[in-house]
């Protein structure tokens, strides 16, 4: 076990670049399984969840190799459809491995997904669109099994956008025959950047980025060589940290169309930023309180919802935080009182009352968005802060700590006693 000591009130200042996104990394993975043969995938991060979808897809017989940023995954030699347990239950993203195996077998058989505790994450809609497609789902003893003669395309509803839901159905509806609408469509960057490797396999997918997507079925798919889109939560969470720190930092790599919505609030909240094509700087001195609920995407990214609420711990006035993805996201809350926050949370609204300072304390990061928020309230705490269970922060931060000691920051990764 490993634990991050950080000394605050460090002004942060510089360029950082951020890579590949893990949430269009990981359902990209699963897709090369829908046919035989190598694709080349650019700019995947190292990262602890990464790591376990490459090992569970080793598990299924696929050769994979990493050559800096890039993956070489070569899966001609698949030839299992179930996935173990124990992999399932270590990362939630796992069940994108469901529309991809049926696609080219057919026949899965999983066990229900683990990952962060952050509330009801039901794979129903998963199942429901797949059911649509001709599949038959039969769940026994905590075990999904899940079967069709052949797929066949057809109209889905999702009751909620899911953007997992939506790209399982996407990669499923691929090699289906006839066509799939999927509406009420989740409209992530990360849809898009799928919907992208789909087509260049030789899928016929459009209308990602709207609320309704369109797949063509095609007889057969052929590897493809994809670069994944810059992670907009990352770039979103240092550019919190240049915030935070009253610094002046540099993101660079960035897609600001993907972060409109954070972009507008750290305005609001009294940041100065200068966007560019490919790049965005922020500056900040006086913090104000503002107002924000977390929505499907355009809207507020509920993965920054933590992160930004360690902002407004420090920000005057009154703030209001409401919750509408997932109803256990205010788990850093606690944590943050510790550190000398005042925080009231009622159901899925946090009402902060901004101070002049928080104070360092030992800390434990409950999930990941929580943890890199501890970490950010760490980098404006007077004195120093421990924050143990950073295993959670590895699955989505890539190398945090030496990117921040690069903008300045005084952080260090140590081993829990």
């Amino acid at each position: 076990m490993e634990k991050f000591v950080v000394t605050g009130e460090v002004q942060l200042n510089g360029t950082i670049r951020v890579g590949g996104a893990k949430n269009a990394a990981l359902p990209i993975m699963a897709a090369t399984l829908l046919c035989s043969g190598v694709s080349v995938i650019h700019d995947v991060p190292c990262l602890s969840d990464i790591n376990a979808m490459q090992e569970i897809m080793r598990l299924l017989g696929a050769k994979i190799t990493r050559e800096g940023r890039t993956l070489v995954i070569d899966t001609t030699a698949i030839h299992k459809n179930e996935v173990p347990e124990h992999l399932m239950r270590e990362m939630r993203a796992s069940v994108f491995l469901m529309g991809p195996l049926l696609g080219r077998f057919h026949k899965v058989r999983l066990s229900y997904p683990g990952g962060c505790a952050i509330g009801h994450r039901p794979i129903d809609l998963h199942l429901k669109a797949l059911e649509k497609m001709g599949t038959v789902v039969k769940e026994k003893f905590g075990y999904i099994d899940a079967e069709a003669a052949s797929l066949s395309g057809g109209e889905i509803y999702l009751d909620f956008p899911s953007v997992g839901a939506t790209e399982n159905a996407m990669m499923a509806a691929v090699l289906a025959e006839g066509v799939t609408i999927i509406c009420n469509a989740a409209r992530e960057p990360e849809i898009y950047d799928l919907q992208s490797f789909l087509n260049k396999m030789g899928a016929k997918v459009s209308g990602a980025g709207t609320d309704t997507i369109r797949i063509d079925g095609v007889r057969r798919l052929k590897p493809a060589e994809h670069t994944i889109i810059c992670d907009r939560i990352q770039a979103g969470t240092y550019l919190i940290a240049g915030a935070i720190s009253r610094g002046d930092v540099v993101v660079e790599n960035v897609v600001p169309e993907h972060l409109f919505s954070v972009i507008d609030k750290l305005e609001e909240i009294g940041a100065v930023l200068e966007v560019g094509s490919r790049s965005i700087r922020v500056r900040s001195k006086e913090l104000r309180g503002v107002d924000i609920k977390t929505l499907p995407h355009p809207g507020f990214a509920t993965d920054l919802q933590a992160p930004i609420l360690s902002l407004l711990t420090i920000a005057k006035g009154t703030s209001i935080v409401t919750e509408t993805i997932f109803e256990n996201r205010f788990k850093h809350v606690d944590e943050l009182m510790r550190m000398g926050a005042k925080i009231k949370v009622e159901g899925r609204t946090a009402v902060i009352r901004g101070v002049p300072k928080l104070t360092g304390s030992a800390v434990t990061a409950p999930d990941l968005r929580a943890g890199g928020a501890l970490v950010l309230a760490a980098l404006a705490a007077e004195g120093t802060t421990e924050i143990e269970q950073i295993y959670h922060i590895d699955r989505g931060y890539e190398n945090l700590e030496e990117n921040l000691k690069n903008l300045g920051a005084q952080i260090a990764r140590v081993k829990s006693v």
